[in-house]
């Protein structure tokens, strides 16, 4: 059975964390550690992870300290897994089967990693819904990356979050492992994260930070060797909006 180490990133927001930690106990699969990485929050957030530590016992590791934004924070939870499969989760599980659902796919498969679907959530509602199904880097595609669990050896092979990008690092780390066509990734055709809608996403959380997006995703073509980067870059923005713009509910 393979391990799978779940991360969550998180500071000062200890509501939302509360959620995450219920989340990982409602999992029905075994071989699964938790790892949380606090930026030194103060608002309770280290006396619930005590308490999550009492519940999952050695399944739990934890850090609470500054770091250097998100992607540093990310970063130093991959260093602290031990599983055979790394993801993040930040937002809520779809249900109490995928993290199950994600283990049986790779071992399936054989597969380097796997992503699937997104539904947006305000309130328990469904108010917008993800939906990047298949496809190629090269022509603006890319996977939901709250989704996106992969095997450690990837990491190990093609290293991690670089911390000097704001916005865009999870769009670069993905250009990087699949834009050679060497890491495999399956597709789960179904919803595998609800994500909290209207919190502060640095990448879709208003028109300034669409346009530092846009710079950026430039510059992370552009130092992969990704030809015609501005047009790749634009057709990635086309298809970003036009998955919210679709997929919008109600």
């Amino acid at each position: 059975m393979l391990k799978v180490s779940v991360i969550t990133m998180t500071y000062n927001d200890c509501e939302n964390l509360e959620k995450c930690v219920e989340q990982i106990v409602a999992q029905d699969y075994e071989a699964m550690e938790y790892i949380i990485v606090d930026g030194g929050s103060s608002d309770g957030t280290a006396e619930l992870i005590r308490r999550t530590e009492e519940r999952l016992g050695d399944r739990m590791k934890w850090v609470s300290e500054p770091d250097r934004g998100l992607y540093d924070a990310l970063n130093k939870g991959i260093r602290m897994a031990t599983g055979d499969i790394v993801g993040i989760m930040c937002d809520e599980f779809a249900d109490s089967h995928v993290v199950s659902r994600i283990a049986e796919t790779i071992e399936r498969t054989g597969c380097d990693g796997v992503h699937g679907d997104i539904d947006y959530v305000d309130g328990g509602r469904i108010v917008r819904k993800w939906r990047m199904g298949r496809g190629s880097i090269r022509t603006g595609w890319m996977p939901g990356h709250p989704t996106l669990y992969l095997r450690r050896e990837v990491y190990e092979k093609y290293g991690l979050y670089k911390t000097d990008f704001k916005i865009a690092a999870d769009y670069e780390f993905m250009i990087r492992i699949l834009k050679d066509g060497q890491v495999s990734l399956a597709y789960i055709d179904e919803v595998l994260v609800h994500m909290f809608h209207g919190e502060n996403s640095t990448s879709t959380g208003g028109f300034a930070n669409y346009l530092e997006s846009f710079r950026e995703g430039l510059r992370a073509l552009k130092e992969n060797h990704i030809p015609f980067a501005f047009v790749v870059n634009c057709f990635r923005t086309v298809r970003v909006l036009w998955q919210f713009v679709k997929g919008k509910v109600g």
